[in-house]
């Protein structure tokens, strides 16, 4: 599921609110969001790491790398 959508006034160093998801046998193993207070990040399994959002266009270009990745890593394809 893609979802990116604009929202006005939240605390983040630019005004998109998105949630992407890799769901795997039923089970979320990627994950790249952003919330209030915990700003852009990305779970990795069960590790979440600081994300560097920069533009819409390579935040997806990022999450299909890193879908790419884990499904080399876990000899998916």
């Amino acid at each position: 599921m893609r979802q990116i959508k604009s929202l006005e006034g939240i605390a983040l160093n630019h005004s998109f609110k998105y949630r992407l998801a890799y769901v795997v046998n039923g089970k979320c193993v990627l994950r790249y969001d952003n919330e209030a207070g915990k700003g852009d990040h990305r779970h990795w399994d069960d590790h979440e790491i600081k994300y560097e959002f920069t533009t819409p266009e390579q935040l997806l270009a990022d999450f299909q790398q890193d879908i790419e990745r884990w499904n080399h890593e876990n000899s998916c394809s």
